[in-house]
């Protein structure tokens, strides 16, 4: 039904509105992708960091086809972007209705229908039994800026607790809560001040060396019994802030125990509890929230990425309790566009009506091949995740544990050059992110593709 509906959208004579799986017609990369990449190089920022040369043209579905024609199974969904999948009829025809309508009045000084429908509808699926408000904004990052905001605004407090491995943009405020790479913060001077990192709980390499269980708790236990005693008041404290996983930090899921320790610390001590749903939010873990499988209640739920399907979009969700600043304390020109809203309405229509389902189950489908590769693969040492959120950890070795992140990179390439996307996470993991439309045939093919990828990769060890 998917594929047939958007086939409409493209002309009959289109390669990509007639395939099913890759299609690669040229070397990689052909030659109008070698020229668009040597025009890039000079007219381009080089901050952008490009893992292989991937020009893309168009998309449809979880398929994306560059501009020599060659056709690519998209297993990073735009960075966890496109949950609807690639130009869904139902989001482009939500889009080009609206825009031919309304495209900018700015919700800083009027109203839009459409945002108060969204906000509606945030609230409800947002967890909690208290009556929400929403801040719309343009960006993951101006997500985590706002909440820092709030939360300072609402505690009268400071401080702020976040983790390592942690990503929440690169704006200043949030780059200061950013702890995954010292590329991202170097050379940019002095950042937030009063923000604290602890260890983020890891079962597969504990920061303490323990076993699972202790793992998770003494990574949570930490705040009261070392940070709290040693370095910072908890009065002084307005947020901790985490991702229910952590997304560059390598697809690592935070044990429950861990994230509802969290929870209990924050509400001993009257700290805001502060999610980033970023890239876990919107169905892709199988449930709207990462944390929705940890029983969570943040006081600050903070969404972008998969909410409008690829327009830019943000947006935090509070208890009006929480959400209390007075107009003016914060604002954004763009955020809450009406053709972001009119996507985002679509997305979580679509979402919730058949694409969460479906990443519960090709979730699990995938994991029931996965969980071989660790007794399969001597290079991988660990795969996790939720839904169609995968991490899988390449290693040199698994008794040692000891990190490969050029092995990850060999297979990165690999898989380019054999029509599947991925990308990696953290030093050494490669991350699984399809848009939430995949079938079990896709499914298959990405599999069998890493299978072989990996087969070749452990020839260079």
């Amino acid at each position: 039904m998917y594929n047939r509906d958007m086939s409409r959208e493209f002309s009959s004579t289109d390669a990509i509105s007639q395939a099913k799986l890759p299609r690669l017609v040229t070397p990689l990369p052909g030659p109008n992708a070698k020229r668009i990449v040597e025009l890039d190089h000079r007219h381009i920022s080089p901050s952008y960091t490009r893992s292989y040369p991937l020009v893309a043209k168009r998309g449809l579905g979880a398929l994306v086809e560059d501009v020599d024609g060659n056709i690519f199974l998209d297993f990073t969904a735009g960075i966890a972007v496109v949950a609807t999948g690639h130009c869904h009829p139902e989001v482009v025809a939500a889009v080009q209705r609206q825009a031919a309508e309304l495209i900018h009045m700015s919700c800083t000084d009027f109203y839009y229908e459409g945002m108060v429908e969204l906000a509606e509808k945030l609230g409800a699926i947002s967890p909690g039994g208290e009556p929400k408000k929403v801040y719309f904004g343009n960006s993951g990052t101006e997500a985590i800026e706002a909440a820092i905001k709030l939360a300072r605004y609402h505690t009268g407090r400071e401080k702020i607790i976040a983790f390592y491995g942690a990503f929440h943009g690169r704006t200043m405020g949030s780059l200061s809560l950013t702890a995954s790479r010292a590329v991202q913060r170097t050379g940019f001077g002095s950042l937030l001040s009063g923000v604290f990192h602890i260890p983020y709980a890891n079962p597969y390499r504990c920061p303490y060396g323990n076993q699972p269980k202790d793992c998770c708790t003494d990574c949570a236990n930490f705040i009261e019994r070392e940070l709290f005693k040693r370095i910072v008041d908890p009065q002084e404290v307005a947020a901790v802030v985490v991702e229910p996983i952590q997304g560059e930090g390598g697809y690592l899921p935070g044990p429950v125990e861990f994230l509802r320790e969290l929870q209990r610390i924050c509400r001993q001590h009257g700290i805001m509890f502060i999610t980033d749903e970023v890239q876990s939010g919107m169905g892709r873990t199988g449930k709207w929230w990462a944390g929705d499988h940890a029983g969570l209640e943040p006081d600050i739920l903070c969404v972008a990425k998969g909410i409008a399907s690829g327009l830019p979009l943000s947006a935090i969700i509070a208890p009006a309790s929480v959400m209390d600043w007075k107009q003016g304390a914060h604002a954004s020109t763009f955020g809450g566009n009406p053709v972001s809203i009119a996507a985002a309405l679509a997305t979580l229509r679509l979402v919730q009506n058949q694409y969460m389902e479906n990443a519960r189950r090709m979730g699990e489908y995938i994991f029931s091949r996965l969980s071989e590769w660790p007794g399969k693969f001597p290079i991988v040492g660990d795969v996790r995740g939720k839904g169609l959120m995968i991490g899988i950890e390449i290693v040199r070795d698994q008794d040692t544990k000891e990190p490969a992140p050029k092995l990850r990179d060999s297979i990165e390439d690999l898989a380019f050059s054999k029509g599947l996307l991925v990308l990696g996470a953290g030093a050494n993991t490669i991350r699984l992110a399809p848009p939430l439309v995949i079938n079990e045939e896709q499914a298959d093919f990405a599999m069998d593709t890493l299978e072989a990828c990996i087969r070749e990769a452990e020839t260079l060890v």
